[in-house]
């Protein structure tokens, strides 16, 4: 790696992000104006070199990617248009043009200016909040809330912000009321988050704004090229390579609002299954305490309230994805744990299940991620931990204790993971040939491929995958796929065809630079004690994209990702989960393929299967409900505002309350289970993985025509 990125190895002439002075940050009066330092800047223009030099794409930053990234920073901070005017958009169109040559230079100045002036709009909206949570607040008129102003033009005045933020703390006092709160504790509440947000925002540093920035900045080229400075490069590393105590899901910053990206296999919030990407959470309490909302804050709070000691019990009010943020929170409580290798290993079930008059046993395989040991693999330990290992133990008891009749690998939620994995999993199914091409930036293509190891499964087999399958699990599964080996259930792919490399920018530095560095940082840092010792410089680490992955067929999974044989209905927004919804997102393209012999001839079978498939979907009740709830999500994404009229939305919720208490019961009757009464909990009964019990009636039927019978 150093090797190929030789050119950023500096002597200690190249130290002057001096040689172009930074132009004179223009000061934002009424607030402590936050400044850039030396490293920050030097960190920009190595940064810019590398994106140039080494990134996948060799995006050029020049003037059209400076546009990009101004609209992208601006969009980061103010999403909702909540706090700029647009008198403060106008004044920044001067940047429009200019950020490229800043950056290559190591000029920062435009970029805090305008994160100061977001903070001072940001002070004053929640100044004037406070004061509007005490105000006398009429609950009953017809007026509306426009939560989502994305799309609007930005407010003209302090006046415009300020009816909309006056109608933002009703609402906020009228969901309190709801939830069983006295108007006056209402106020107290509402008051007390506010004032919560100004004390952290207060707390934001130079290091906070430049990572905002640099998000911004990245997401602009690449959604998958990461700039991560010292404290989050630690936090990446050390969940990645040892373990996660807390709730086990990964979030971001979306419209103000903590939003779940990915759940992590192993954690509570997977183990509960009450939390999915695409989750909102708007509030935290620790234990039985009251609720803190962490709207508004900072991703790393958010984080430190949601994370802590092991055993811990936290709740959380969520926003389901698909509902709108006016929607009432769900309560979710969870018991934090360690989110360890252990927790995240491949996992067996058996099912019966009838087809024409006959009874398969079906093994179903959870695959939550395709993880390897690398540590111990390379220490030499025999007994190291693998996704193939595991699966491959699992197979042996399925087949010789089990004796299951069909296998079905379910990859759902499983967002990828070590390549040689990818690899060697498909090993077990397949004996030899090409599995996955990997071109690099050079234009240079590789071929993974197998040599003849001995199969572990030769029978009838499937796979489920859906919009949160990626990486890794889309070469699996397309693989399977390609050599026609087995029969792919679910929805699209994820469509993640990247590879990133984790490149230290302090090892890409020469060291004399980095003590020169160090020293200018400790002359100019006012905030230490006389005598202190002086701090070392951590440039931060940055995840580049630098290769491309495609199928053996020359496809690329990149965009696209896999489409199944036999499509199921998606929980998911396609146009809002996965690599199609990225706008910076490399396309899809193709090279040659690499040389293969199908193992099958499925093309008839996998016909009679989806017309088998799709009568039960169609009579299935379940399936019925959720193409509805399906419709609803995206009728209401498509919503931004909400009436005002307290009793209005109390019915609302009421009406939906006891719609989705009558759909529990029905779902239950269709089961032959009893139904439950009002007030009654929901039991384990009414989790029911349809997708699942529908792929396994896809293998009885596969299983149960000719062909299938057939070894391939």
């Amino acid at each position: 790696m150093l090797g190929r990125l030789s050119f950023v190895f500096f002597t200690a002439a190249v130290l002057a992000c001096q040689a172009a002075p930074p132009k004179t940050q223009p000061v934002v009066e009424g607030i402590k104006n936050i400044k850039p330092d030396i490293q920050q800047q030097f960190v920009m223009k190595e940064v810019v070199g590398l994106i140039e030099n080494y990134n996948y794409k060799r995006i050029k930053i020049n003037d059209s990617v400076s546009s990009i990234i101004l609209d992208q920073y601006i969009k980061s901070l103010d999403q909702g248009k909540n706090y700029f005017l647009s008198s403060d958009i106008k004044e920044f169109e001067k940047y429009r043009y200019e950020l490229d040559d800043d950056f290559k230079n190591g000029d920062l100045s435009a970029p805090f200016f305008i994160y100061n002036t977001y903070a001072k709009r940001l002070n004053e909206r929640l100044d004037y909040a406070i004061v509007q949570a005490k105000a006398d607040v009429k609950f009953g008129q017809n007026d509306t809330y426009v939560y989502d102003r994305s799309k609007m033009p930005w407010p003209a005045s302090t006046a415009e912000l300020n009816d909309t933020w006056k109608r933002r703390v009703k609402y906020e006092l009228i969901n309190l009321n709801l939830a069983g709160s006295v108007p006056a504790k209402s106020v107290e509440t509402v008051s007390k988050n506010y004032q919560d947000l100004k004390t952290q925002i207060g707390k934001i540093n130079n290091q906070d704004v430049f990572q905002m920035l640099m998000d911004a900045f990245t997401a602009s080229l690449d959604p998958h090229t990461n700039y991560f400075n010292a404290s989050n490069a630690a936090s990446f590393n050390e969940e990645m390579s040892r373990s996660i105590v807390g709730i086990g899901a990964l979030l971001m910053i979306e419209n103000e609002v903590p939003k779940i990206v990915s759940v992590v296999p192993g954690g509570p919030a997977a183990k509960g299954k009450q939390l999915s990407p695409g989750d909102r959470i708007v509030a935290v309490a620790q234990g039985d305490a009251p609720f803190v909302s962490i709207v508004g804050w900072r991703l790393d709070v958010s984080i430190t309230k949601i994370k802590g000691a092991k055993g811990t019990k936290v709740r959380l009010k969520v926003i389901p994805d698909g509902k709108e943020l006016s929607s009432e929170p769900v309560i979710i409580e969870l018991i934090r744990d360690k989110v360890i290798q252990e927790a995240q290993s491949a996992q067996k079930s058996v099912k019966t299940v009838k087809s024409n008059g006959k009874d398969y046993k079906v093994g179903v395989i959870y695959v939550p991620a395709f993880y390897l040991d690398f540590d111990a693999a390379r220490a030499g330990d025999k007994n190291f931990k693998s996704t193939t290992r595991d699966v491959k133990r699992l197979i042996d008891t399925l087949k010789n204790q089990d004796k299951v009749d069909g296998i079905v690998m379910d990859l759902r939620g499983n967002g990828g993971g070590a390549l040689l994995e990818a690899v060697s999993l498909a090993g077990l199914f397949i004996d030899k040939g090409p599995i996955v091409q990997v071109k690099n930036l050079s234009g240079k293509t590789r071929v993974e491929s197998l040599s003849g190891d001995e199969l572990s499964w030769t029978g009838p087999l499937g796979v489920i995958v859906d919009r949160s399958s990626a990486s890794s699990s889309e070469i699996f599964t397309g693989v399977i796929q390609d050599y026609d080996r087995g029969i792919v259930m679910g929805s699209q792919t994820y469509g993640k065809g990247t590879v990133q490399s984790v490149i230290d920018l302090n090892r890409l530095v020469n060291p004399e630079v980095l003590k020169k560095m160090a020293a200018i940082i400790n002359q100019n840092d006012t905030t230490k004690e006389k005598g202190a010792n002086p701090a070392a410089v951590n440039l931060g680490q940055i995840n580049l994209t630098m290769d491309k992955y495609y199928r053996i067929t020359g496809s690329s999974t990149q965009h696209k990702g896999v489409n199944p044989d036999i499509t199921f209905p998606s929980r998911y927004q396609m146009d809002k989960i996965g690599e199609s919804s990225q706008p910076s997102a490399l396309s899809w393209d193709v090279i040659n393929s690499a040389t293969f012999q199908p193992l099958g001839n499925l093309a008839a079978v996998k016909a009679e299967l989806v017309k088998r498939s799709e009568k039960r979907v169609a009579e299935s009740l379940y399936f019925k409900f959720f193409k509805q709830n399906l419709a609803e999500a995206k009728k209401r994404s498509n919503e931004r505002s909400v009436t005002l009229n307290e009793a209005k939305i109390k019915k609302e919720r009421d009406d939906q309350e006891a719609e989705n208490f009558t759909r529990r019961n029905e779902l239950r009757v269709y089961r032959g289970l009893p139904v439950l009464k009002k007030g009654d909990k929901a039991t384990k009964d009414d989790s029911f993985d349809f997708i699942e019990d529908e792929s396994v009636k896809v293998m009885a039927d596969f299983m149960g025509l000719s062909l299938a019978n057939k070894k391939v």
